[in-house]
């Protein structure tokens, strides 16, 4: 079995000393190279999201090289890690929050499908994570004490920039719960190659016009750091429990889904 993680913003700056390998895909260059390390008998591929030095702004990430080169990989199974805003007083800084669902904002700023010319696909996305990867996140939490909130609505702005303070009301009016600026086409893209996708959110700190205090790049790293083994203990463990064999929607999706 191979396993994708995606790591973003307060993961990218940690020192490691493992296997790497570079691809070149019909889409460009992934962010960096994929970093390859052992987990019992499966085979796990990290990638830095924003690059080695964090150098890649959230706009400017290559979605589509990065997803296609995991499929080259052989990997079925992606795991997604985001610093988040949080618009929901019950989702306070420091919380983990296993997201759901997605509105996403950054259509039509950013390359978000492989099926531009010859074949049109239109990707059931009803479920944007998958289900069973989710069912296992949820046991593990369970099993080894992790407090973490099973569900909420990521919304995906372009950025850089944070958002105001209006966009913000505006944005839990929606229904979101928490905002990031990278989930998508990340996970579209995935259901496109038949990849199982689930994200892993981590609120950094409340949002515009929420904090009483201007949000910083620090206090997201800060929050990152203090998380992370958590996270790691959370996605180690799931990892352990996945079955070999995918039962779930993610590995047909593109059966029924082109003219």
């Amino acid at each position: 079995m191979k396993i994708g993680i995606i790591g973003g913003s307060g993961l990218s700056e940690t020192e490691v000393k493992k296997e790497i390998i570079t691809i070149k895909t019909p889409f460009g260059e992934p962010s960096c190279p994929y970093e390859i390390e052992k987990l019992d008998d499966r085979e796990i591929f990290f990638l830095r999201r924003h690059g080695n030095k964090h150098s890649i702004p959230p706009h400017k990430v290559n979605y589509r090289a990065n997803i296609y080169g995991f499929k080259n990989l052989g990997i079925e199974r992606i795991f997604g890690i985001f610093a988040t805003g949080s618009l929901n007083e019950d989702m306070p800084p420091g919380s983990i929050v296993i997201p759901d669902q997605i509105i996403d904002f950054t259509q039509g700023m950013r390359a978000n499908t492989f099926y531009e010319e010859g074949k049109v696909v239109h990707i059931d996305f009803t479920e944007p994570f998958c289900s069973e990867m989710r069912y296992y996140l949820l046991e593990t939490a369970k099993e080894f004490e992790i407090n973490l909130i099973p569900k909420g609505t990521y919304i995906c702005v372009n950025g850089p920039r944070l958002e105001t303070a209006a966009e913000i009301r505006f944005f839990r009016n929606i229904g979101a719960d928490i905002i990031g600026m990278t989930l998508m086409p990340e996970a579209s893209l995935a259901r496109e190659v038949e990849i199982c996708y689930v994200a892993v959110a981590v609120v950094a700190n409340y949002a515009a016009g929420i904090s009483k205090f201007p949000l910083t790049v620090k206090e997201v790293i800060e929050t990152m750091k203090n998380s992370i083994d958590k996270v790691s203990l959370l996605i180690r463990e799931t990892i352990r429990k996945l079955p070999q064999q995918r039962d779930c929607f993610c590995k047909n999706a593109l059966k029924d889904s082109s003219f």
